[in-house]
């Protein structure tokens, strides 16, 4: 047997691993691959589940004694030619929701930092009150797309895609298939319904568009009170030093409130999450921003140390720039996930986080990349794309644990209820960081005590079943980042 030192993400796990060259299995140690079995990307993904996975211990075919020879797992590998079918049925528990995987783990890893194929129209996607037809409404632009050369903007509406009416059946090969360019059909509201017109409007996705985050970051004026509005549309670490600058113009503005917009954030960097509490509540080192829990293969060899992360005082190589807050506004709806639910969980023992919009999205798990590289417990490093099995390119993203606040919570897999309860309105969306912006303005109104002029009546619910943010490789992924450091130490039981 090898045993493994490994220094992963700041933690020191202690891993037992059988060598390659053992034939026989026994309790606990990983079974291998009769010789000439066409089953490396099967393989591969059972072994990273078996030793990542958070709810490993529940899925009966990844337990440690499942295979009683190499024969008999072999045979179980074979029985799913196609991986993506053996990885969704037939290796994660039937109450995971969010665990996903991609055929080309470059594709994967780019997305999680902000580089994607993409045209830069962000919309929402609603079904008519009869049949199964849709339609889309724009949330917003990226800035420097191509949707952003292009008569189109946020509460534009369309209902066809390359002259075909949208519906529940095509809707994903139209508008996130392999197609570069599309040309979107538009429509009006009149008198509460949705009616076609003749306008088209052509988009062409772009390969490695880059989103900055940060879309609309403004210190407001209301009343002789400074307000910072912050609308941060994904936690992605490679803009961590953009985003401490932007406090600090904060700071020097004389901010001492803050609307924190995360409606359509679907998350994305646990450290960045970190970073954007410490800048909310304060770079206070000795107060516990979370606990991580993982699956007792890993747990048990944790200390509570490794375990635990604490509000930060700087971003690595600059000081964190904090408004010192006792409360924050979060605007936040049912496409705000993963990092942004965290940010608001991790500061609700230090902060009153006063929640408008609708119930989040729920998923309070956080995941790691992992490919065929063994010799690294199958962790993506990018200092190691040459250890990485050239004859298998699939990238997983499971869920291999939770984080639970100071107060040792964790439990909102039914999403973060609001404080006050505000649907966005399709006919009166608004300008993203304008004061009468509704949902802005009823933060505003509760900062202020003045009764808003703003009618909070929606006269078009956004009720959507679906969201662009959601079909990229990324998804609402939230994703551990520190960096990863291995030790390998070797003996003989």
């Amino acid at each position: 047997m090898k045993k493994y030192v490994f220094l992963f993400l700041g933690l020191s796990l202690l891993i037992s691993s059988c060598n390659n060259d053992d034939n026989q299995i026994t309790n606990g140690e990983t079974p291998g691959v009769t010789p000439g079995s066409d089953v490396v990307v099967q393989h591969f993904m059972w072994q990273a589940m078996n030793l990542w996975y958070f709810w490993q211990g529940e899925v009966g075919v990844l337990s440690d004694t499942r295979f009683s020879s190499d024969e008999e797992y072999t045979e179980f590998l074979e029985q799913n030619p196609n991986p993506s079918d053996f990885y969704n049925d037939v290796l994660l528990f039937n109450e995971d929701r969010f665990s996903f995987l991609n055929d080309d783990y470059t594709e994967l890893v780019n997305n999680l930092s902000g580089v994607s194929r993409s045209n830069g129209l962000e919309f929402n996607l609603v079904q008519f009150a009869e049949g199964d037809g849709i339609f889309g409404y724009v949330i917003y632009i990226v800035p420097d797309s191509d949707a952003s050369t292009k008569d189109i903007q946020r509460g534009d509406i369309f209902t066809r895609v390359d002259g075909q009416e949208l519906n529940l059946s095509n809707y994903i090969d139209l508008l996130f298939g392999s197609n570069t360019t599309y040309t979107l059909g538009m429509a009006d509201i009149v008198d509460n319904e949705i009616v076609d017109n003749d306008t088209e409007v052509t988009l062409t996705k772009i390969e490695n568009q880059v989103e900055d985050p940060i879309l609309v970051a403004e210190t407001l004026d209301v009343n002789g009170t400074k307000v910072a509005y912050l609308m941060y549309n994904r936690f992605l670490s490679s803009f961590n030093e953009e985003l401490n600058a932007a406090f600090g113009e904060f700071v020097a503005d004389g901010a001492t409130e803050l609307v924190l917009d995360m409606r359509y954030n679907p998350g994305g960097s646990v450290n960045t999450s970190r970073l954007l509490a410490s800048m909310v509540y304060g770079t206070n080192t000795s107060d516990l921003y979370i606990r991580q829990r993982w699956n007792a293969k890993i747990q048990e060899q944790l200390s509570d140390e490794q375990l635990e992360d604490y509000f930060a005082s700087s971003t690595g190589s600059t000081a964190i720039n904090s408004l010192n807050l006792s409360r924050v506004f979060v605007i936040a709806t049912n496409d705000s996930a993963s990092a942004s639910e965290l940010v608001m969980n991790g500061l609700a023992p230090y902060v009153d986080v006063i929640h408008i919009g609708e119930t989040t999205r729920g998923k309070n798990e956080f995941s790691i990349t992992l490919v065929d590289d063994p010799g690294n417990a199958f962790v993506y490093s990018s200092d190691r794309e040459n250890n990485i099995n050239s004859d298998n390119s699939w990238g997983l993203q499971p869920l291999v644990g939770r984080n639970e606040n100071a107060d040792g919570f964790f439990d909102y897999t039914n999403g973060l209820a609001p404080n006050i309860t505000l649907l966005e309105d399709i006919a009166n969306l608004g300008v993203l960081g304008d004061v009468n912006e509704p949902l802005l303005a009823r933060a505003l109104q509760e900062i202020t005590g003045v009764t808003s002029k703003v009618s909070f009546s929606a006269q078009m619910p956004a009720k959507s079943f679906a969201s662009s943010r959601f079909f990229t490789p990324a998804k609402d992924n939230m994703y551990l980042d520190k960096p990863l450091h291995i030790d390998f130490t070797q003996s003989n039981d």
